[in-house]
């Protein structure tokens, strides 16, 4: 029985699990709500619903804002439900793993808990014993650190004697440990057992939740912390709401736009009772508005702002939903991004950060399984000057979709291919003992355990670099067969000496003496920073310097750094530099980070899924994220930011004729359009361009946007969407609602009487501005598409079509069925005036004209206008802001990916020189001795079960 002094709660396994889930039964709708309510333009239409409930107040009814909302609340609910559900049953899969419980079947501080080999620790322990010699055990510590190779620990010699149940049972004393922490290296502690010394302990007795049991059969250990007080959950973050800065720029401009409907509403309201003041006495018996409600300032501004409310689009939230939902399964059905050796395609968990792909400008990836997938294999050698082991094409540069199209093998296979090695062996060859001894050294020289399952060897290696030189030498007749304290076994074509053989040898100069004149300043250069040095660099007196510092570089490399360390990194280039950052990662200890940048990739390798739950993205091979975001990134960027600026251009089009109309009606709110034509407007008549332009769109095609990566430019640096550009829609759409408006009203200025005796009304000018609006503002959809397909022609002239028939089946549908009266005989009056088609040609053509003639050409433009004429962009003298040309760029980017190096001396820059070789992989400051380790181990006797 052990008593435990330390700030610990004593919590059973259940609190241990981990959840990536955004919601929970009780909190989803607070914080779904919270979550949109922070979008302004749910805000803004929760408000105006408000302001129709009171009673004589709403020119447009009650219900005309509030159904649509619930209608769009809805639609995001269960888009929300769905993709947080696939996240609670990723969750579920990682969260029941087993662990054998010796005392409870619940892990509480204090209970004494074996755990098996490749098993994952379920709390943090104190190692009692193993069954491995002096109580060591091997762990993989990659879901805490990201290293792969295994760390040694040893239990004290104490307790290492305890190998049986009734042993264990038989403890008793007490162990006294600091409080719950988030430093993975750092444990204090006091072992004090019942008639022994107290015993000292350190961060070398403790195994920490999270890690992997490897190369060991069983550890027995004292549970110290649990749930949320164990290191991995001190270190993790929760799970954030996240927006993409494209949905933060148009919130911006919705409360600019707000701002402005408020002083549209305040000017009418102002107008409304200057004419009342001017005209109702005169004008009383005509109008009976002496004692209405209307003259009520207060009630008109109320009046006003819901007739202008829909200059923000409702139907924008609707539209994106779908359109981004789509996008997300584009991403999910891409083939290319696809990995067929363990059937998983690439998986968007969310779709509110599409476009953000195509905006990153700093990447954070994991360096160790992220970048290597944790596979190593033994493929190529240089033995007495002579190299051995063939690689396809080797005199030819090579790319990194090369490489990933290259077969994977399985773990027995070595892919090297070279008999000449065997043959020069075999025949005597002069060169043929240093080969013998080449391999035996790396059949012998290693730290790797053998274990034997039936009649095969199964090699369990620290690292993957020794694996794969163990089964090269297998590979080639050097079989590593066992270990004793004494020796190793192996069996091999002949017996060599002993000799000496990643070792690479790097020289690294720098020029410190013009590092200081380069700070704050792009340079080629890498700053290198492990974990405890990060500590200082990190503090509140340095961080500023340490991050002028390190955006001075290429690129930044920080090693041995704990999970907390990953995401304070991120957090600290995100909060401090304007830029939209991504953090990539497959381990356990890369969720904070991915959690905390912009946008979060995982991906699906050898270290669980933990990565890929908590991510926002999940891919299979880090070569796609190529893909994920020059082509995918940048496309529904295209389409996102699109999709907006042509909602809101089409909004302002026809509701900011109201504000027109009002100088006519003497700013009495009386609106133009008939009640419904204003209501379907979005949700029918220009439904499907939005639509087309966020789903179908696409800059350039797929193979350009690989082939020329600075086009990745434009999304990256906000082009197609900023103030300017929102502004300049506004503006524009607020210059062809001039023309839409008063063009028609002065062509039917001097009247038009008809067969019947009936002259024009106001319903007879709105349906005309109506149809002239639903022309231009699809028309104007048809320009913005630079990719036109099938459901493109449809949008566009399915629309005007569509309105038509609409407008004539409306306008005979009273009596027989009770609605809009004033609508009757209505297309009849229209098309017989000449007015009409004569301005049906020429009120669109004025509206469009300056949009058709704009003659400035971007880059994209360029390439859209090659492409269209079926004509290589590359053959074209296309230059960026540099002026460097397109072609020349995009073969120097290239050859960032090939696999020669390129030496290239620069001033006042750093100069490499690299060897190829390997290294063997050493535990530094260990608590067990190389030497000891490999002559602790011997695998032709039985161990120990408990």
């Amino acid at each position: 029985m052990f008593v435990f002094l330390l700030f610990a709660n004593a919590l059973p396994a259940s609190a241990s699990t981990r959840f990536t889930t955004k919601y929970g039964v009780l909190t989803f709708l607070p914080r779904f709500l919270y979550e949109q309510i922070r979008r302004a333009a749910n805000a803004f239409f929760l408000f105006i619903a408000l302001m129709q409930q009171i009673p004589d107040v709403s020119p447009t009814g009650r219900y005309t804002t509030l159904v649509p909302l619930i209608f769009i609340l809805t639609v995001a609910g269960i888009k929300e439900i769905i993709e947080d559900y696939k996240r609670h049953k990723a969750d579920n899969t990682v969260n029941k793993k087993k662990t054998t419980g010796i005392i409870c079947v619940c892990v509480a501080v204090g209970d004494i808990v074996k755990v098996t080999n490749g098993q994952h620790l379920p709390a943090d322990m104190v190692i009692v014993s193993s069954s491995e010699p002096q109580a060591m055990c091997y762990t993989e510590t990659s879901n805490l650190d990201g290293e792969t190779n295994l760390k040694i620990r040893q239990g004290l010699p104490l307790t290492a004697g305890a190998q049986t149940l009734e042993d264990l049972m038989a403890l008793s004393g007490r162990l006294e440990c600091e409080g719950p922490n988030r430093h993975l290296y750092d444990f204090t502690g006091t072992l004090r057992l019942e008639n022994q010394n107290p015993a000292p302990l350190g961060p070398d007795q403790v195994l920490l939740r999270g890690a992997q049991l490897r190369n060991t059969q069983w550890v027995a250990g004292i549970v110290v912390y649990t749930g949320h007080d164990s290191k991995l959950m001190q270190n993790s973050t929760k799970a954030p709401l996240k927006r993409s800065n494209v949905e933060r720029v148009t919130n911006m401009q919705i409360l600019v736009l707000f701002g402005i409907l408020l002083v549209m509403a305040l000017v009418s309201s102002v107008g409304a009772a200057i004419w009342n003041r001017e005209h109702t006495e005169d004008a009383c018996w005509y109008l009976s508005r002496a004692g209405d409600i209307s003259t009520n300032f207060a009630y008109n501004l109320l009046t006003f702002i819901i007739l202008y409310n829909n200059l923000i689009p409702i139907s924008l939230l609707v539209t994106l939903e779908v359109v981004k939902f789509t996008q997300a399964l584009f991403i999910n059905w891409d083939v290319e991004m696809y990995y067929s050796e363990t059937d998983t395609p690439a998986m968007a968990r969310t779709s509110n950060l599409n476009e953000e792909l195509g905006q990153v400008k700093y990447l954070f990836s994991d360096k160790t399984g992220t970048l290597t997938c944790n596979v190593m294999h033994f493929k190529k050698c240089t033995i007495a000057g002579i190299t051995y082991g063939h690689f396809p094409d080797l005199d030819v540069d090579r790319s990194m979709e090369d490489f990933s199209n290259l077969p994977s093998s399985t773990n027995n296979s070595t892919e090297f291919d070279d008999p000449t090695l065997i043959q020069n062996i075999e025949k005597n060859h002069p060169t043929s003992p240093q080969i013998c001894e080449f391999l035996t050294m790396m059949a012998v020289c290693h730290t790797v355990v053998p274990e034997r399952e039936e009649d095969q060897i199964i090699f369990q290696a620290s690292s993957p670099d020794e694996g794969a030189l163990v089964k090269g030498a297998k590979g080639l007749g050097f079989v590593f067969t066992a270990r004793t304290p004494h020796s190793v076994i192996i069996e091999a074509v002949s017996v060599c000496v002993i000799a000496v053989i990643a070792a690479t040898r790097a020289t690294l100069t720098t020029h410190c003496s013009s590092l200081g004149d380069s700070l704050r300043k792009e340079n080629e250069l890498a700053l290198i920073i492990d974990g405890q040095t990060l500590k200082y660099a990190l503090s509140f007196e340095l961080r500023q310097a340490f991050l002028d510092l390190a955006l001075s570089c290429k690129a930044v490399i920080c090693c041995r750094v704990s999970p907390l360390q990953k995401s304070e990194i991120v957090d600290m280039v995100k909060k401090h530099v304007k830029a939209i950052t991504l953090a990539i990662g497959d381990g356990a200890n890369d969720v904070g980070m991915i959690q905390t940048a912009h946008v979060g990739v995982g991906i699906s390798g050898n270290e669980g899924m933990q990565a890929t739950n908590s991510s926002d993205y999940s891919i299979a091979q880090f070569s796609y994220l190529e893909k994920l975001l020059l082509v995918h990134g940048a496309w529904s960027y295209n389409r996102v930011t699109k999709c907006i600026l042509y909602c809101f251009y089409k909004n302002v089009v026809l509701y900011i004729i109201e504000l027109w109309f009002a100088f006519v009606n003497g700013f009495s709110g009386q609106i133009l359009f008939e009640r419904w034509c204003i209501g379907l407007y979005n949700v029918i008549f220009t439904a499907l361009p939005p639509f087309t332009l966020g789903i179908f769109d696409r800059p350039c095609s797929q193979q350009n946007m690989l082939r020329f990566p600075q086009l990745y430019r434009i999304t990256q640096n906000a082009e197609g969407f900023n103030t300017k550009v929102f502004w300049g829609h506004c503006i524009n759409a607020l210059i062809h609602s001039i023309i839409l408006f008063w063009f028609p009203l002065k062509m039917l200025e001097h009247d038009s009487s008809f067969s019947d005796g009936q002259g024009n009304d106001y319903l007879f000018v709105g349906n005309m501005v109506y149809t002239y609006v639903v022309v231009t503002v699809c028309l104007k959809a048809g320009m913005e598409t630079t990719a036109w397909t099938r459901f493109s022609h449809l949008a566009v002239w399915g629309s005007m079509v569509l309105w038509m028939v609409f407008f004539a089946v409306y306008s005979a549908i009273w009596p027989t069925i009770p609605i809009a009266p004033d609508m009757l005989g209505q297309a009849g009056k229209v098309m017989q005036c000449w007015h009409f088609w004569l301005g049906l040609v020429l009120v669109p053509t004025a509206c469009l004209l300056k949009d058709f003639a704009w003659t400035a050409k971007s880059l994209l433009e360029e390439v859209q206008e090659l492409e269209a004429r079926a004509v290589d962009p590359g053959a074209a003298v296309l230059r960026d802001a540099s002026g460097r040309s397109l072609n020349e760029r995009a073969h120097l980017l290239t050859r960032v990916f090939r696999k020669t190096p390129s030496s290239v001396g620069r001033s006042n820059s750093v100069q490499q020189t690299v060897s190829h070789g390997y290294a063997f992989s050493q535990e530094e400051h260990g608590v067990v001795s190389q030497s000891q380790v490999v002559r602790s181990y011997d695998t032709t006797r039985q161990r120990p079960s408990l």
